[in-house]
């Protein structure tokens, strides 16, 4: 048995934000291996039995919320008997990745995700596999929880349905093979994504300008005044004839 988790927050209010990109695997999974299956609720989670390959897996989304995710990790993995390191994948969105990449980790830190912080709390340590869907860098001026709580746009759809089949291929070949092996094919070096210009960028950027203008004319108005000074004193130190 083998526990594959999506992270995400529960409402429809939520469906198909960035932080729901682990709710909308579990769901390309579902769609691909659990057809006629009925979703069960337990492990305060909605729950799907799914074969994927030779392999008995359980598809969990939990509904506690992000920040309480660990919960529902935590007694799936308790009622089924099963090692974190060996029998959990955790899909989850990743904010320091481009749209429509994804990486895949033997196991790692938080990074600042409230999800993955309590499963680690839940678990004792962050020794577990997961899958990282990139979502986008936060624009400027924009804040973090506003921004993973919005929608895909429209003219991201294409790479979103990249990253959910790439992901849905890498949880296969993880479990037809080994998590190293799909490290090996599906990780890529990625650049470092430009950050979204967004409408006051333009504007920070002329006051920064202006700013620029007012010091570069006070400083021209100091040296003048420096100049004017020094030249009064030559005069008034001129030796009488």
């Amino acid at each position: 048995m083998k526990l594959i988790v999506g992270l995400g927050n529960p409402g429809l209010q939520y469906t198909n934000t960035r932080h729901n990109a682990g709710f909308m695997v579990v769901n390309a999974l579902a769609d691909k291996f659990a057809m006629g299956q009925i979703a069960r609720s337990r492990f305060n989670s909605v729950t799907l039995d799914a074969n994927i390959g030779a392999e008995k897996c359980l598809l969990i989304k939990p509904t506690s919320f992000m920040n309480r995710s660990g919960q529902s990790v935590g007694e799936a993995l308790r009622f089924f008997k099963l090692d974190p390191q060996e029998d959990l994948l955790v899909i989850v969105d990743d904010i320091a990745l481009p749209v429509g990449s994804i990486r895949i980790r033997k196991s790692g830190g938080a990074g600042g995700h409230n999800g993955l912080a309590d499963i680690d709390r839940v678990l004792g340590g962050a020794s577990y596999p997961r899958i990282r869907i990139g979502v986008g860098e936060v624009p400027r001026l924009m804040n973090q929880a506003d921004w993973v709580l919005s929608k895909f746009m429209s003219d991201e759809s294409v790479k979103v349905k990249e990253s959910l089949d790439k992901a849905c291929n890498a949880i296969e070949h993880i479990l037809d093979h080994d998590i190293v092996s799909a490290m090996n094919t599906f990780n890529e070096k990625l650049a470092k994504p430009k950050r979204k210009e967004h409408p006051n960028d333009k504007l920070e950027q002329d006051k920064s300008n202006e700013d620029k203008s007012s010091t570069t004319t006070g400083d021209k108005k100091s040296v003048e005044d420096t100049s004017s000074a020094q030249r009064a004193e030559s005069t008034n130190n001129t030796p009488a004839n």
